[in-house]
This record gives structure tokens, sequence and C-alpha cells, in this order.
């Protein structure tokens, strides 16, 4: 795992080593084992390196590395299948100089250009830049796990792992997206291939970009895509086979290293999954990692004792407080983009932890898209049931939910009264008003009439309706995973885990997340992951019967949320009132502050959670302050 960086200019403006090294800087701390500067002879190509020294330990993994005299490639990322890629090409006539994945992609890249992507397993950003056909070729996996950002003008092209790096150029702009921040409201990220700066982009995930070096030229195209048309018959336990045999090679892949490995370990299914199959693995116990809170609501610790009792791991743990809040302008900063998922911080936290006992951590992050575990999913099926009675809810049942939400006042009844408000509304736009964190009602009254203005013909809703439409498949639930999968795992959920365990140098690894266990997923009906009783993750939960005891496989999703619900109504309410109330806050102008107060009132006041809307607002602030103040 590394951090990978660089600048090709198409002008008379030379690059230097200087230039690469300070975008070096920047992200030192997803390499801080090894450092490494290409400059091609006539100084119009800079690739620069920052190695986490994972596998192949030896001066001989070191980047930038070359290939036959011809290609330089920077690589972020780990090649699971790679010794066996290697032996097909060896036998091809390539030899290697090293034992690492990174010379592999190389000769791949030499025998089949940019089909070499349909050889890859893993996770993984790289530049190849090919001194033959002076071209530069860029890509970038196919979940999304590791990050590639960009900036090119046509005089420069400008790319690195975090956008912070490319922020080091004089060439970059430094300027607020405010179509991405609107976006960002709703869906508490940017979505690709928007980053909240204006004209620097992300590579969506499962996508590359070949660049002409001679003319300028850039190609972007998709590679690879998840099918959920083709679905094959087969009994429950022949699923349940194919599950475990798919699962355990995933998690066995993912234990080859050269430095010592680990895993998070919720007390959910899924990280749980993870842990047994290691155990099963292993001739050592598993070092295990949890978090905890305070607040019984929020801590699954107990659930993680379970599961490390029963594999006998070398058990950690850690209990967050509310005056951690103070890394967040640090973590805001190191986000680098608008992003308002609050388990970052726990995230953060136990990477951190774990960091001081191994350099490998395995987590359960994929298995509720892969086997629709959300309970947002179990919402949109019940939905769709109720297309059936438009009627009766338009004059019956909506009247009487609003009224109970009115008279009520908690999370639970908002909940069900903005569902029942959408229930005559597309499936795709009800489905978003659902999850969303600001509705395009609330926006409306929150920005102020300029900025209102701005982003008045960009509505957000759309983006993920027409990812419904890209499907494939007229399965209206299958279309919600494909929506997910495409949006908010890569942006949300892979932006999470990147930069809160490579801000401490640890990599992260998830088994859930391998690209032939999803084209499997892909492949099972429905019904068998959410069933017609309301049984979420149905299949899997019936795969782990032997390997899970029930208290896990039968208890209440928590997710891996942070109890900011009581933080802000209690030992942080000061500290976000202050920042709210700040005249840096008020100067900018973009929103009515009247409505933020409002919002902050009734969190305080009443029942019900407005905690994503007010951490939302208030890590934009932190951003704001970190990258422009």
């Amino acid at each position: 795992m590394c951090g990978i960086a660089g600048k090709i200019s198409f002008s008379n403006k030379q690059i230097s080593q200087s230039q690469i090294e300070c975008m070096l800087d920047k992200i030192k701390h997803r390499g801080p084992d090894d450092e490494g500067v290409y400059i091609s002879p006539n100084h119009k190509v800079g690739l620069g390196h920052r190695r986490l020294s994972i596998i192949d330990l030896s001066p001989k993994g070191h980047q930038p590395m070359s290939y036959l005299n011809r290609y330089w490639i920077v690589f972020n990322g780990e090649i699971y299948n790679y010794q066996s890629e290697r032996q097909k090409l060896q036998r091809l006539g390539y030899k290697f100089r090293s034992d690492s994945d990174t010379e592999v992609i190389l000769a791949l890249y030499d025998k089949y250009q940019s089909k070499c992507l349909d050889y890859l397993r893993g996770m993984f950003s790289f530049a190849i830049f090919d001194t033959k056909t002076n071209t530069l070729f860029c890509a970038r996996d196919r979940i999304g796990k590791k990050p590639f950002k960009y900036y090119y003008n046509r005089q420069v092209f400008i790319f690195a792992s975090e956008l912070k790096a490319i922020l080091t150029q004089p060439e970059c702009p430094k300027e607020p997206d405010m179509i991405a921040i609107n976006h960002y409201l709703t869906l508490q990220y940017c979505p690709s291939p928007l980053t909240g700066f204006k004209d620097i982009f992300k590579l969506e995930p499962a996508h590359y970009l070949m660049l002409d070096l001679n003319t300028g030229n850039m190609i972007k195209k998709k590679y690879w895509e998840i099918d959920y048309s083709q679905k094959m018959s087969l009994s429950e336990e022949e699923w349940i086979s194919k599950t475990n045999n798919v699962l355990e090679e995933s998690v066995k892949l993912r234990m080859i290293a050269d430095v010592p490995i680990g895993s998070f370990l919720s007390g959910g299914i899924d990280s749980s999954a993870v842990v047994a199959f290691m155990s099963l693995n292993s001739p050592r116990p598993i070092r295990t990692f949890s978090i905890g809170f305070e607040e019984e609501k929020y801590n699954e610790l107990d659930y993680a004792r379970i599961v490390a009792n029963r594999y006998k791991t070398d058990h950690h743990e850690l209990i967050v407080k509310p005056e951690t809040i103070e890394v967040l302008p640090k973590l805001v900063y190191q986000y680098e983009e608008p992003y308002a998922d609050s388990s970052a911080l726990a995230t953060y936290f136990v990477s951190q932890m774990a960091r001081k006992h191994v350099t490998v951590a395995l987590n359960g992050d994929g298995g509720d898209e892969n086997y629709a575990g959300y309970g947002r999913y179990a919402v949109q099926q019940f939905s769709l049931f109720y297309d059936h009675f438009r009627a009766v809810n338009k004059h019956l049942i909506n009247p009487i939910v609003s009224l109970a939400a009115k008279t009520i006042r908690n999370t639970f009844f908002d909940r069900v009264r903005r569902f029942s408000d959408t229930l005559s509304d597309d499936y795709r736009y009800r489905y978003m008003n659902y999850i969303c964190y600001f509705t395009n009602l609330q926006k409306e009254k929150l920005f102020t009439a300029p900025y209102r203005s701005l982003i008045y013909d960009h509505n957000t809703y759309k983006i993920i309706a027409d990812m419904f439409s890209r499907a494939g498949t007229d399965d209206k639930m299958d279309q919600t995973l494909f929506a997910d999968f495409n949006t908010y795992l890569p942006d949300d959920l892979m932006v999470k885990v990147d930069i809160a365990s490579m801000f401490v140098g640890l990599e992260g690894r998830s088994p859930f997340l391998d690209h032939k266990l999803f084209e499997l997923t892909a492949k099972i009906p429905f019904d068998l992951k959410l069933d017609r009783r309301g049984v979420k993750k149905y299949i899997l939960k019936k795969a782990l019967q032997k390997y899970l005891p029930p208290e896990i496989l039968h208890r209440p999703k928590m997710g891996f949320g942070v109890p900011l619900e009581y933080w802000f109504r209690k030992d942080l309410n000061r500290y976000i009132t202050g920042i709210f109330n700040s005249k840096k806050m008020k100067d900018r102008g973009i929103f009515n502050h009247s409505e933020i107060s409002q919002i902050l009132h009734l969190h305080k006041s009443t029942n019900t959670s407005y905690s994503n809307h007010l951490w939302a607002l208030l890590t934009l602030e932190l951003w704001f302050r970190e990258y422009f103040d």
C-alpha cells in the first residue's frame, strides 16, 4: 500500500524533482517506508511514490519501477493473484527481478495493454508511462478501494492518491465547487467524479485513462460492470457451499503479507465472519481490534468479545469519548473532500489502535452491499409493495402518518413521515428521499438566495435515479443494489476506510469486496438476500451458521455509528453552537443561519435526531476553514 503522484507537462515548462517531492510530502503518511522519484530525460514527465512495505520488503520493490527499459510505473494497492499470474507470464518467457506484484502489473501491461486489467484481482490505482509510445495509462480498481485524483487543463496533467498533493502545484486553482457541495449535503459525500474542488476530479471505479503525451488527447473508459441480470437457479445448500468457498478464498488471499496482520472486529456478522475464516487459516491467534462507546445504544463490545473468545483472538479494545472531537479538524483536512460520514471518527481511532500492533488489518466492509444488509432495502421493498395502494396512501395513510409525526416528535415518526410523503413518487426518487441527509425541500430553505440559484438546476436525486436506470435489469431491488454499489460504496465507504487507515500507515483489506465475490452474489436471486419475511442477509446467515453463534447471526444491526445525537445534546452542544454562530461561518453567506439555528433547536428540544444534518454542516464549515481560510 502506498501513495502515488505525478505531473505531465504539455508546455515549455519542465518538471523538476522538487515539484514531485513537494507532492509526495503531502502524502508521506501513506508510505512511511520509502520514497522514489522518476523524471523523464526531457523533463516532461515526473512520477513519485511513497511506499508502505507489505510484500517483498527488499529494495527490489522500490518505485517508480521500470521494466524492459520501456515502462515506468507508480502503483498503490495489492494484487492478490499476482503469484499465479507471474507463473503464467514466466511460461510465456517473461523474466522478473523482484518478488513484487508491481512488476507483474508491468509485464501484464506489456503483454495485454489496457486488457491487463482483466487479469488483476485486488485493489489498485496506478499510472504507467510508456516511453516508446509516449503515453500515460492510469487505472483504478473495479470497486474503487484505492483513490486516483487528477487535474488537467491541456497544459498540465497532475494526479495523486490525495488531492492535497495536487494542490501543491501552482497550476492548480483552489476554488470550492458549489455544485458538489449541493450534492454533498444530500448524500454526505461528493459523487464521482466531483471532489468539492472545481476542476479536480476523481477517476471513477473500474475506469482507466489513456493520455497521449504527443497530442494531449485523453480517453476515459469503463472496463468492468457488475451484472445483476444473470441469475443462477441453485438450491440453498448449493448457495451456502458457494458462499463459504468464495468467502474463505477471499479471506485467505488477503492474509498474504510479509508483515503482521490482524482484523477489525465490530461484533457484526461481516467482520465476525472474516475473523472466523482468518482464525481457521492461521496457526497463530489473530489480532483483533474493537472500539466502543459509553452510550450503550452504540456499544458493540460485548458482541465483539463473543467472537474473540470463540476464536481465542489476541483482542484489543478502546472506548471513544466525546472529547475525541478535538481530532476533527485534522480529520477533515485529511479527508480533503466534503465528507459527512461520522463513522470516519470511529474508523480513525480503531485504525490508530491497530497500527500499534499490525501493518495490515482486514475488515467486513461490503457484506451489506453483497447481501442486502441495510434496513433501507427492507423499506424500499415495502414501498414497492405499496405501489399497488397509491390511492389509499394518498387519502388515508398519508394524513394519519403526517398527523402522528407532528404530534409525536421523534426520529422514528420523522422517518415514517418522510417515507409516507413520497410513496406516490417514482420509486427511485422515493428511495433517495428516504436515505438522504438534506432533502431537496430542506436545501431550498437552507441555502441563501444567491447560492440557491447556483444549484437550482442540479438535482442530486437524479444522479442516483440515473444509476438505477443503468442497472441492466428490470428487478427494482437489484437496481437499488446496483445504485448503491456504484455510488455509496465507492464514494463513501471506500473513502472512509482508505483515508482513516492510510492516515496512520495501516493497510486495510476487505474480503467481501473481492470482485469475484461480487460477481457471484449478483447472480443470487434477491429473495435469498432479503427474504419475504424481512430477514436481511438470509443466505449469508445460513452459510455462517457453523462458524458464528446465534447471538451474532440474529442480533439487531447497529452499524458503525457514533453517538452524535447524545453528544450534540450534551457534551458537544456548546462546541457546535459556537461554530455555527461564528463570524466566519456567517460571513460566508452560503446558508440561512436562522434555518441552522432551527435545526439545532429541534435537535436539542425534541426526541427527533438531526445529528446527521448538524454533522454535515459542521464538517463542511471545518473543511472551508482547513482549505480556504
